[in-house]
């Protein structure tokens, strides 16, 4: 016989994107048959996600913009979980794996209306807002760091902590040692803005690098992720300054990149700070000062406060002052390596393993639910595989 689907409910952006695509790739290697749910973002997902069938629901922000902008993310949630309702009927899932954002919101919650067993992941030092409207609902509840904010009194008890699952390729550094540049030598500077790119750092750090005296400045070699808008200004600044600098829009090659990286300035998502710890790599975090509440931050702080990297406000943060951090630690391989040992110790490398674990614990211990067939041939709404 057959067995249940796991369906993966998730959105489109990297922090979310990613812990999926690490259990996806966990659970296939299980043997077990896996369909995606998302939201209009998901026809873009390559690797394992990419090859799951994938299906659709309306999906909108409730708690954010405007009165009008609020209801209309109210209507479109409510529509969503009509779809998937419908959607689940027709799958009869095994267990249903939400990672948070308001595109896993209509299909976690139809799951928990239907008795479906649910596991809900959170990627952030800070329960984020979907994932809280949803916790008191689920099975179990996954958590990426053990101080997560913003937990309820009553969610304790379903919590296991595991992780932020990672890519294969980024697991793969665990085996490669970090190495300290050494004295005048070329000095690698990694710049990655995450899944939206940062165009603060096209011209703070390009300002901060030029103003390095011309010793250092001969050795830095930047490698640096910049929005499309922000690649021309990039690169006149860096060939003014003379640095070498290769910039992109996106790097298909990130797991090579940080290998090869001394140091590297990043935004502090929950996926870059997993990556980050795995790898066991210094960096220097500026965390995106907008994210809902100030969960990056949050993250930084996790990471930074055992000794891991240096975290800085971006209000704060000036060419002048990132400048002297930058020329410190060029100058202080031992300060590098410690950051790297420090980081590598709250690597997680097992995570997606540990996850798939747990879900496949769920679905065990769970008594089969009898499903309302659905009607023959119905499908959700806009649901059909994408």
């Amino acid at each position: 016989m057959k067995r249940r689907p796991v369906v993966l409910a998730t959105g489109g952006t990297g922090g979310h994107v990613f812990p999926a695509e690490a259990l996806a790739s966990e659970l296939l290697g299980r043997g077990r048959n896996l369909v995606l749910v998302t939201d209009v973002r998901g026809a873009s997902f390559g690797g394992a996600l990419g090859r799951l069938p994938t299906y659709k629901v309306s999906a909108g922000t409730p708690s954010q913009g405007s009165v009008v902008a609020r209801a209309r993310g109210i209507i479109a949630t409510v529509n969503g979980t009509l779809q998937a309702r419908r959607m689940l009927e027709w799958l009869q899932p095994a267990v249903v794996v939400g990672f948070g954002g308001y595109a896993s919101l209509p299909t976690v919650l139809a799951a928990t209306t239907k008795r479906i067993p649910t596991v809900l992941h959170e990627q952030n030092a800070v329960l984020g807002r979907a994932n809280r409207l949803l916790a008191s609902r689920v099975t179990s509840l996954v958590l990426t760091f053990p101080a997560t904010q913003r937990l309820h009194t009553g969610d304790h008890a379903k919590v296991e902590i595991v992780g932020n699952p990672v890519r294969l390729d980024i697991r793969a550094l665990r085996a490669s040692e970090y190495v300290p540049p050494a004295a005048d030598a070329p000095f690698n500077l990694l710049v990655l803005g995450g899944s939206q790119g940062a165009s603060v750092f096209a011209t703070l750090i390009p300002e901060a690098l030029a103003g390095l005296p011309a010793a250092q400045r001969a050795r830095v070699r930047v490698v640096q992720q910049c929005r499309p808008e922000d690649l021309g200004l990039a690169e006149n600044r860096y060939k003014t300054a003379g640095i070498a600098a290769e910039l992109a829009v996106f790097f298909i090659d990130v797991p090579r990149r940080m290998a090869a990286a001394h140091l590297m300035v990043c935004r502090a998502g929950a996926s870059t700070v997993g990556e980050i710890a795995v790898a066991g790599r210094p960096a220097i975090l500026v965390p995106f000062p907008f994210a809902a509440d100030d969960h990056q931050s949050a993250n930084a702080r996790a990471l930074t406060d055992s000794g891991a990297g240096w975290t800085f406000r971006q209000r704060a943060l000036t060419p002048e002052i990132l400048r002297a951090q930058i020329a410190r630690l060029m100058e202080a391989p031992a300060d590098l390596a410690a950051a790297a040992a420090a980081a590598r110790t709250l690597g997680r490398p097992d995570a997606a393993r540990a996850l798939a674990t747990l879900v496949e614990e769920v679905i065990a211990r769970t008594a089969p639910v009898q499903l309302v067939q659905p009607e023959s041939g119905r499908r959700a709404n806009g649901g059909g595989a994408a």
